[in-house]
């Protein structure tokens, strides 16, 4: 029996979220169209099972809204973002940690549109109530989630070049993951790679450009063994390599780079998503 089949065996609410969890799995896998499918069979059923102004929709509403920054969809994400938020202040109050997790999202969304300084207020703000959550020992409130909101505030900060700042983040992030990493916390493995990342652009952006290879091939060595070697977020892994390489002055390396990230892109994304336009053009001026 298909997995369609097993969920429309279930009952509405049941139903509902055997729908999110699915639509997630095919996001994770980068088979983004087939998620968005399912993601608006969810909140379709979830609007007619729960009600529009529900307390339960806050997750649908983010999960599909993650979707859409992933795909390059933002004005959609952004507003399915804000409808999750104010439903999630509604509920739970301004400093529920549910509410920091969806500022971090659209800190997110805004740094995946290039918006930095727009990002950091809502960077900023899911810092701040993770912060006092976890310093009040408040339940369900993790080190981990702690950290991601700190590495989403480091990104935003390296997008205005406020690399003073963002670098000993950086350092506290990694710390805490491999923290977790140590502790049996698998999830903190691909965390650790996605900081690996970032910072090493941190390195090439400071002047540092040698210290940067061994952290970008480590990082994308660990979403190889994550994700798979054909997954988007490997590509964006390889054009970042690209990138330095070119700055090496390894031409033929960087070629070879960007031709693997814009076969994965082009299998994945949509032919007009910013991040494969971006590895095209690297590409062809390499190339021309």
């Amino acid at each position: 029996m298909s997995a369609a089949s097993n969920i429309s065996q279930l009952d509405a609410k049941q139903q509902v979220w055997a729908l999110v969890r699915h639509a997630d799995q095919l996001r994770e896998q980068g088979r983004y169209a087939d998620s968005e499918v399912l993601f608006k069979q969810a909140l379709g059923l979830a609007e007619a099972t729960f009600g529009n102004e529900a307390r339960e929709l806050i997750a649908v509403l983010n999960n599909h809204a993650i979707l859409y920054k992933y795909s390059g969809q933002f004005d959609a994400g952004e507003a399915l973002y804000r409808r999750a938020l104010e439903l999630a202040v509604f509920h739970l109050g301004e400093s529920h940690p549910e509410v920091a997790t969806i500022y971090h999202n659209l800190g997110g969304l805004d740094h995946a549109r290039g918006r930095f300084a727009e990002a950091e207020p809502a960077a900023r703000r899911a810092v701040e109530i993770r912060q006092k959550a976890l310093e009040v020992g408040r339940a369900g409130v993790t080190e981990t989630q702690l950290a991601a909101d700190l590495a989403a505030l480091a990104g935003v900060l390296d997008g205005q070049n406020k690399y003073a700042e963002s670098e000993p983040i950086y350092g506290r992030v990694l710390a805490l993951f491999e923290k977790q990493l140590a502790a049996g916390d698998a999830s903190a493995e691909y965390e650790i790679a996605i900081n690996l990342n970032n910072l090493a652009a941190l390195y090439a952006n400071t002047g540092r450009a040698e210290l940067s290879e061994p952290l970008y091939r480590r990082s994308l060595a660990l979403k190889e063994k994550l994700l798979g070697v054909s997954h988007p977020d490997v590509a964006i892994g390889l054009n970042n390599l690209g990138v330095l390489l070119k700055k090496l002055g390894r031409r033929e390396e960087a070629v070879e780079a960007y031709r693997q990230a814009l076969a994965i892109f082009e299998a994945t994304l949509a032919a007009d998503h910013p991040k494969l336009q971006a590895v095209r053009t690297n590409l062809d001026r390499l190339t021309a």
